[in-house]
């Protein structure tokens, strides 16, 4: 009888610690489409999209047809590895035709070209993964397909195609399930496995890009999709980082968040093989899977009580107790003390303290480093920034590891006491080296990189200048540092302009401020 009582209660506990990790895996799914409004949404032409009965509904009529197909993509985020789950319905004539596209690229004209789960009414082309506007059918329904490196498709039936459409309610709501997780690709319907690809077909695969729902040109139809839910997947063979501009600040070629991040993860994505940088603009994430997948972050704001981390304080403590590498560069570096300084304290091993720190501008001369991952293939260099500097750091820079460090001229030191101006302490220094770069390690792991410059957008065409920032990225996503630094290709001037918040002015010398110019200046 006891020994019988026990053998229930361990199958008890076993059934229902198998429905708690199943519950629990469920709740890492968040919700993208409140069910009331296409707030996060955005289509071309929105005339073709609204929201009825708690769904999303693209339709076209014979009074308002497509001439093309249309596409609403999601504003919030991109899409790396992750799982989403929704449910369709379609309904029209057997032709209609609609599908999700993942990973992919949002062209000028609207269309959406990339990896295509694949929907329709007649039953030719659902479950099937298709690339759109790129190499046709990967997979039909009911089939696994292998892409070499050169392109060739192998692909082996698994299932009937017939039977495996048989699953799928012709005139009713059906639950699409899809799953990337690198270079994989795995599709379901109603709990049934449809398709299956792996890509390693490196120069026409998509790793990453926008989810974005179809709507098929042709005779009239529609097609609703209802209780859409997306769960980010931790990568297996890369780091991620996100990085977080904040919104628009001082004005042309200075403070420029979105376009500095854009560069940033540009060369991170195109010369370390083993990252993934993605880039949120315009203050802090919207999309409540930002960080759900991401091993560090970096932040480049305003500071002080505009910070952007300054109403996702508990947010940022949690991520750093994960271990979450943890960047902050030039204007955010400083926060307010109290609660948020000890927070970015401990975040990043040091912060612009108000009535302590300093921002001056000068010209840093850096003439020696440390030997550190960061500072790996860095060349001695100076250049004019507003070099924050006389941070605060932890009782005996426990943790800390200086990386760029300067002495500034004793001009930057006699001005009068403010909250950024100056103090009796910075005077009392002159003549000494201060920190304006520094590596933290964090008690019980995590890495965090604080950046003092950053001011001058054009500074990003220098290359030692952007080559410790770029090795700092790395290294607080723990991925090994190459030993002469990250290398990254000098930008030309239409790039360092491009993704500006400011126009340039009408009296800016596009022929003095050239690249070479800028070499010449450094150089003085």
């Amino acid at each position: 009888m006891c020994k019988n009582y026990l053998q229930l209660v361990g199958v008890t506990l076993i059934v229902v610690l198998g429905v708690v990790t199943a519950a629990a895996a469920e709740a890492d799914f968040k919700p993208i489409f409140d069910g009331k409004t296409l707030d996060g949404w955005k289509s071309s032409d929105m005339s073709f999209w609204l929201v009825e009965n708690g769904a999303i509904v693209g339709q076209t009529t014979k009074e308002h047809p497509a001439k093309s197909n249309q596409f609403l993509v999601w504003q919030l985020g991109e899409v790396d590895d992750f799982e989403v789950k929704l449910k369709y319905r379609i309904s029209g004539t057997d032709s209609a035709n609609s599908g999700i596209q993942i990973r992919s690229q949002l062209h000028k004209d609207g269309h959406v070209a990339g990896y295509q789960a694949d929907i329709d009414r007649g039953g030719r082309w659902a479950g099937a993964l298709f690339d759109e506007k790129g190499r046709g059918m990967l997979a039909v329904r009911g089939q696994k397909t292998i892409i070499g490196a050169d392109g060739k498709k192998a692909g082996t039936m698994f299932g009937d195609s017939k039977a495996l459409m048989s699953i799928i309610n012709k005139d009713g709501w059906n639950e699409y399930h899809i799953i990337a997780q690198g270079n994989r690709i795995i599709q379901k319907i109603n709990g049934k496995l449809t398709a299956e690809v792996i890509d390693n077909d490196t120069k026409n695969r998509e790793l990453s890009g926008v989810l974005a729902l179809q709507l098929h040109q042709g005779p009239p139809m529609k097609i609703e999709f209802k209780d859409v839910l997306l769960r980010r997947l931790k990568m297996s063979e890369r780091k991620k980082i996100v990085l977080v501009a904040g919104p628009k600040s001082h004005g042309y070629n200075a403070h420029e968040h979105n376009a500095g991040c854009i560069l940033l993860g540009k060369w991170l994505n195109e010369n370390v093989s083993n990252i993934h940088a993605t880039v949120y603009k315009n203050g802090w994430p919207k999309d409540p899977t930002a960080f759900d997948n991401a091993d560090a972050i970096s932040i480049f704001c305003d500071g002080g009580g505009r910070h952007v981390a300054m109403n996702a304080l508990d947010e940022m403590d949690a991520m750093a107790k994960k271990g979450m590498g943890i960047a902050c560069l030039h204007y955010g570096v400083e926060i307010p003390k109290g609660r948020p300084g000890n927070s970015m304290l401990g975040w990043t091993g040091g912060y612009f303290e108000t009535f302590w720190s300093v921002n001056p501008h000068w010209k840093a001369e850096f003439k020696k480093f440390p030997k550190h991952p960061i500072t790996r293939g860095v060349k001695p260099f100076e250049i004019d920034d507003e070099w924050y500097y006389h941070m605060r750091f932890p009782e005996n820079m426990k943790g800390v590891t200086p990386v760029l460090s300067a002495i500034p001229p004793d001009s930057t030191r006699k001005r009068p006491d403010g909250a950024h101006s100056g103090n009796p302490t910075v005077r009392a220094r002159m003549g000494m080296d201060e920190h304006v770069g520094w590596a933290y390690e964090r008690p019980g792991g995590g890495r965090g990189f604080g950046f003092a410059g950053g001011h001058w957008h054009y500074n990003w065409a220098h290359p030692d200048f952007r080559k410790i920032v770029l090795n700092a990225l790395v290294w607080i996503c723990k991925v090994d540092v190459p030993a002469n630094g990250v290398a990254s290709e000098t930008p030309t001037m239409e790039e360092l302009e491009a993704n500006q918040d400011y126009p340039k002015p009408k009296n800016w010398d596009s022929k003095k401020e050239t690249i070479g110019n800028l070499i010449k200046q450094w150089n003085q």
